[in-house]
């Protein structure tokens, strides 16, 4: 917070940008984060609770572990063309209809993957699963960013992604008891009644929270009625490319934050996707339920590192602009990154790796859970800034900014995983680690260089970039 002796210059004009952010009540915008992230927190659960069941299913269904597997990189596939989708659509129609619109999509993915009969079936309904949950970050934070003003919206990314990455701690032992206790099918069938659930509470609690005069939809409307004032106002339906957002992809800066974003998650899946044959084979673990608990420090870490990241670039925002007497260097926000990128992400995958390697038994074990934890906050020390971020450039287009970065994002992990599991085959847990662990340290580059020279890169292409009076 800014104090007494150091004031933030704050202009007439940022003033009055921000009377918009007081349409709801603190109290309503707590319910709003709520609901967003409850469905954000639905992804997170339909890959994390399918993961320890990969051996179950491979069984049931008659085939492999990586023929299985490759669902999971499927899925991301889908949820990064839902994500553009969905994002692209919100900014024409708004944020509230695509949470209904997408929501019965998971339901039918959900009902399909729980009756699959083959190998097939399995990868269609997945997509379709997928692509009904992709909208839950892309859009969610275009929400978070409709309704906090810049000095609350790291703050508020934080909890957002904190709440829905509760499904990253939480789904993999619901998945892996479920697998051993029940069956994986049951596991996706109550993942059909949650999405029903948060269906039910969308329709009845979520306003639509766009500026006012700033949809597609709108501006349409306007243009209609000037040309013909008596012509009925109606829904109509408009053909949009959701693929346009990723040309907001070639700004530098947005393009080197997703990248980072991208090596970052990438030592996640390298983590959790091999899990039952790196953790399970060398310690001995066949039990679905353990193996799924294995992932609880992991979610943990999110669930710590998420907040935790927003508050601090939140302050980091404050420090730096009354350092520069009150000019505002959306930059700066990144700053709150460098320790994660540096230190926690990388070196965490290289320990998970020599444990694997050269430690046996339960210290092995324990050593892997405590590197789990060390991801797990170090991820979220990157990802939670560099969201309020991309929103503080291109607010205006704050949904299609963060679909696109999510979208190329998990375009690249969709590719990138397919390969760990061969990857372990070929040359081992610990090469392969250490592989991973060099990629994110080239992640941390990208950051570095986007910190010192932000200023030059956006002046090389500019794709419409916000102001302090109008982020």
């Amino acid at each position: 917070m800014a104090s007494a002796e150091t004031p933030l210059l704050i202009s007439g004009a940022e003033l009055a940008h921000e009377q918009i952010y007081k349409r709801f009540s603190p109290a309503r915008k707590r319910v709003i984060v709520a609901l967003v992230s409850c469905s954000a927190t639905l992804p997170m659960f339909a890959s994390g609770s399918f993961i320890p069941s990969i051996p179950q299913i491979s069984k049931d269904l008659n085939s492999t572990g990586p023929v299985v597997s490759f669902a999971v990189s499927l899925s991301i596939c889908g949820a990064a063309l839902g994500s553009m989708i969905f994002a692209t659509y919100s900014g024409f129609y708004g944020r509230r209809p695509m949470y209904l619109c997408g929501l019965p999509l998971l339901c039918l993915g959900s009902i399909g993957v729980s009756t699959s009969k083959t190998i097939s079936q399995l990868l269609v309904f997945r997509l379709i699963q997928a692509i009904g949950t992709s909208g839950g970050l892309a859009v969610g934070g275009g929400v978070i960013g409709d309704i906090y003003k810049l000095t609350e919206r790291g703050t508020a990314m934080g909890i957002f992604f904190s709440a829905s990455l509760v499904g990253n701690a939480v789904s993999p032992i619901v998945g892996g008891w479920g697998a051993k206790y029940s069956s994986w099918r049951n596991v996706q069938f109550g993942l059909f009644i949650v999405g029903c659930l948060v269906f039910l509470m969308m329709l009845v609690l979520l306003p639509e929270t766009s500026h006012p005069g700033t949809l597609g939809m709108d501006k349409s409307e306007e243009s209609d009625a000037t040309s013909n004032p008596e012509r009925e106002r109606k829904f109509r339906w408009v053909w949009l490319n959701p693929f346009s957002c990723l040309w907001l992809l070639r700004s530098p800066n947005l393009l080197f934050v997703t990248i980072t974003g991208m090596t970052v998650l990438y030592t996640d899946y390298a983590l959790l996707v091999p899990i039952a044959y790196t953790l399970g084979v060398r310690y001995d673990i066949t039990n679905e339920a353990i193996i799924g608990a294995c992932f609880f420090p992991m979610g943990l870490g999110n669930i710590i590192g998420a907040p935790l990241a927003g508050i601090l670039s939140d302050r980091v925002v404050v420090k730096w602009r009354q350092r520069r007497g009150g000019e505002w260097v959306p930059e700066d926000r990144l700053r709150a990154t460098l320790f994660g990128a540096l230190f926690l992400v990388p070196l965490s995958i290289v320990f998970c790796g020599l444990a694997t390697h050269f430690v046996p038994g339960p210290l092995g074990l324990a050593c892997n859970l405590f590197f789990f934890f060390i991801n797990g906050l170090g991820v979220d020390l990157v990802l939670s800034p560099s969201s309020a971020y991309i929103v503080d450039v291109l607010h205006s287009q704050s949904s299609q900014v963060l679909a696109a970065s999510v979208g190329l994002r998990s375009l690249l992990l969709s590719i990138a995983i397919s390969g760990i599991l061969p990857a372990i085959s070929l040359v081992g847990v610990l090469a392969t680690d250490l592989f991973v662990g060099i990629l994110a340290w080239g992640g941390f580059v990208l950051l570095w260089a986007t910190i010192k020279y932000g200023d030059q890169m956006r002046a090389w292409v500019d794709v419409g970039y916000s102001t302090i009076e109008t982020t």
